[in-house]
């Protein structure tokens, strides 16, 4: 059976004091009201993305920077860039990332769906998950969330802004391209499964992206970074007004990826994959 939701923490429903008199919830629903109806949803998911993106960047840079820092000589000026990355920096930095997005996909997944990435939300438009209007609202606040919180990393923390992606051990561009196209296909197909497909588990989505995220960063960061998301890369880019000659991989590879993760799913769809454990399609 399906889960019943919870009630929230107003058990009994009866409005309280400050629920009444509390000018701020009174001043945005005026605001709201007053939109057209179509554009309050588009209102709310743009919000829900902005916040929500801009969280889970600071997160996920901020524990990179952190451990890199800690990774120096502590009798050295702090510094965040680090020429001998060590095995347990990449787990710290695949940790930060892959939780960042577990704790903020899980507490956005019903505002805004938790997208935090513009090829996630073309993908999920080409699978027909949302409009192509809210995709590229969604993709244009997610953008400029990314690019606020890696100006915020910047500013909070000493030892300048190193999170940067950049290919590593010889990698070269056509090798990186393709790695970033693999990593985004399989962080792609678990949104498209666990969140976008409707089943009982679904609530239990954002844990399963955040594991996704997880073992990307793990193979990634490495060789290519771990990008996975062009805004990832753009943002410390234009925070330190510096480009890679190769900075296009990372907007054609995690293109590239999502359209096979799209492929991938509509090819189950197609095969009506429900039938292999006895269940109805929809």
């Amino acid at each position: 059976t399906m889960m019943e939701r919870a009630p929230t923490m107003n058990i009994h429903r009866a409005e309280t004091v400050l629920s009444k008199v509390d000018p701020l919830k009174h001043a945005f629903r005026g605001i709201f009201e007053a939109l057209p109806e179509g554009a309050r949803g588009h209102i709310v998911a743009m919000i829900g993305e902005l916040i929500g993106t801009m969280f889970f960047i600071f997160f996920a840079f901020a524990g990179g920077e952190t451990g890199a820092a800690a990774s120096n000589d502590p009798k050295k000026p702090v510094s965040t860039g680090t020429k001998n990355a060590t095995p347990a920096l990449f787990l710290y930095i695949a940790f930060s990332t892959g939780f960042s997005l577990l704790v903020f996909a899980w507490t956005f997944f019903r505002i805004s769906g938790g997208l935090f990435n513009p090829v996630i939300s073309l993908g999920m438009a080409l699978i027909g998950a949302i409009t192509w209007a809210r995709c590229a609202l969604l993709s244009a606040v997610q953008i400029a969330a990314t690019i606020a919180a890696a100006y915020m990393v910047k500013g909070l923390f000493s030892g300048e802004l190193h999170v940067e992606t950049v290919l590593g051990a010889g990698t070269s561009p056509a090798q990186g391209v393709i790695i970033e196209m693999l990593l985004t296909a399989q962080l792609a197909f678990a949104v498209f499964m666990m969140a976008a497909e409707k089943h009982q588990g679904t609530f239990l989505a954002p844990l399963g992206l955040g594991f996704s995220l997880f073992i990307t960063e793990l193979v990634g960061v490495f060789w290519t970074g771990g990008s996975v998301n062009p805004a990832r890369s753009l943002a410390p880019c234009i925070v330190n007004r510096s480009f890679t000659s190769y900075h296009w991989i990372y907007w054609v590879g995690p293109i590239a990826g999502t359209c096979l993760a799209v492929i991938l799913y509509k090819l189950v769809k197609a095969l009506e994959y429900e039938t292999a454990h006895g269940e109805e399609p929809e």
